[in-house]
């Protein structure tokens, strides 16, 4: 299982990845009204998906891990929201780019932009105990309870646009009910996008993971080396 996720997965991530960005920079139309500068889309949109993704990850995992015990669950935990905290990176800075010139500014405290950010700040906050904190289940148990509630922070940024009043736009599911993307080229060219970044976090995933399994078990060894001395 591992030597096939070792393999199947970087090969799987790359090739759709790179089928994502002839997609992107090729093959799909440019917008109407908002030209070239709206193909960052097919980046942040999956960005902002697999970013809920991961940091909802670290809430299920932490809740199974207060419940349950286990190191497996707070290594799932910790190790998606060094995921998480990257992608909501990489949505916080494609964001601006893309309204720069659409909004004629790089930042506005518009209901969704905050709300992510209050999110960034809240796991950011997570990775900071889980560094400070001692080695041991005490600290990993702070931190998944503040895993669980930082991911309340989740529905309240998907349903801003509707709450609030807002510039952001609602991109695949309009106002109205309809959809945002009328071309089918658009609709593929999405689809595609977000099947790579998927393919990507559970790539990272799967490394982070592992890497911190065989931290723990070294670690194990070494305690076992001490105690026979």
């Amino acid at each position: 299982m591992r030597k096939l996720a070792d393999t199947a997965l970087p090969a799987a991530t790359l090739i759709i990845m790179a089928a994502a960005l002839y997609m992107v920079f090729i093959y799909v139309p440019s917008d109407q009204v908002q030209g070239i500068v709206q193909r960052i889309f097919y980046f942040h949109v999956p960005l902002a998906i697999m970013t809920f993704v991961a940091f909802g990850t670290v809430a299920l995992a932490s809740l199974v891990f207060l419940w349950r015990g286990g190191r497996v669950w707070d290594r799932l935990a910790h190790a998606s929201a060094e995921i998480g905290m990257l992608f909501c990176s990489l949505v916080l800075i494609t964001g601006p780019i893309w309204a720069r010139p659409v909004w004629g500014t790089w930042w506005t405290w518009d209901a969704r932009l905050t709300t992510t950010l209050i999110l960034w700040l809240i796991y950011a906050a997570y990775l900071m105990m889980r560094s400070l904190s001692e080695p041991g289940e005490q600290g990993a148990r702070y931190a998944a309870v503040l895993g669980i509630v930082g991911a309340i922070d989740i529905p309240i940024i998907n349903r801003s646009v509707y709450w609030w009043r807002t510039i952001h736009p609602a991109v695949l599911i309009t106002r109205e009910g309809g959809s945002g993307l009328s071309d089918g080229r658009m609709q593929c060219t999405l689809a595609v996008c977000f099947l790579a970044f998927v393919c990507l976090f559970v790539w990272l995933l799967w490394l982070r993971t592992e890497e911190a399994r065989l931290r723990d078990t070294l670690e194990d060894l070494r305690h076992e080396a001490l105690d026979r001395v």
